[in-house]
């Protein structure tokens, strides 16, 4: 079987040699120092996984990431940092990545959140084709929302909560049901991160009349279509 292919940038030389030496028997593995190499590296090549450093020369992983998304808004991106300040884990997540994982860590930890992302980044190749969600037809294969006048593009975590919202629809959703369900877990982090996409949904929508997104104080959250 064919390995999943992971562009990982880190000018770290000892972290990227662990990192790399524990993953190389899992998956086919670049190694990049820079942001530039890196960025250079994923326009040319094809990735499963993008595993991004933030402190990195020439650009740094937040500008590598946006440039990434200019060009593929599916591809699974996770930031792994020493920076643990809670602005800037909420800043990945809005330049759009899907997780952020804080150095120190194990390696067993990155595998598994590698595991889960390429898994369900395999499922969306066999969703439903399209759900029609107000005005727009929603695509989760393709993480896209379009109507008569424009296209949205969403990030596969945007896709993976709205397609969860739409399972559910009109149903009240607990936020640790909501985060297990979409992320896994339910920790405090998750929590801030779910509320930053939420966020992102409702301007999506804010258009759209007969679509609501309600916060249930101290519960969670109805996704509504009337």
């Amino acid at each position: 079987m064919e390995k999943s292919k992971i562009l990982y940038a880190e000018d770290d030389k000892t972290i990227a040699f662990l990192i790399q030496d524990s993953l190389e028997n899992h998956y086919d593995i670049s190694c990049y120092s820079d942001g530039k190499s890196a960025l250079e590296a994923f326009k040319r090549g094809s990735f499963d996984i993008c595993l991004l450093d933030i402190m990195m020369p020439e650009m740094n992983g937040f500008e590598v990431a946006q440039h990434i998304r200019e060009k593929d808004s599916e591809i699974p991106i996770i930031f792994i940092s020493a920076k643990a300040l809670k602005e800037d884990r909420i800043k990945g997540l809005k330049i759009g990545a899907d997780d952020y994982l804080v150095k120190p860590f194990s390696i067993e930890e990155l595998i598994l959140k590698i595991e889960v992302f390429l898994r369900r980044s395999k499922k969306k190749e066999s969703a439903p084709t399209k759900y029609k969600v107000g005005n727009y037809d929603f695509d989760p294969n393709n993480y896209t929302l379009h109507n008569s006048e424009s296209t949205v593009t969403l990030t596969q975590r945007e896709s993976e909560l709205l397609l969860f919202f739409i399972r559910n629809k009109n149903t009240v959703l607990k936020r640790q049901d909501i985060l297990k369900a979409v992320w896994g877990d339910d920790d405090y982090f998750m929590g801030r991160s779910l509320d930053v996409f939420i966020s992102r949904l409702r301007k999506v929508f804010s258009g759209e009349e007969n679509i609501s997104i309600e916060n249930l104080h101290g519960i969670g959250f109805r996704f509504s279509e009337k």
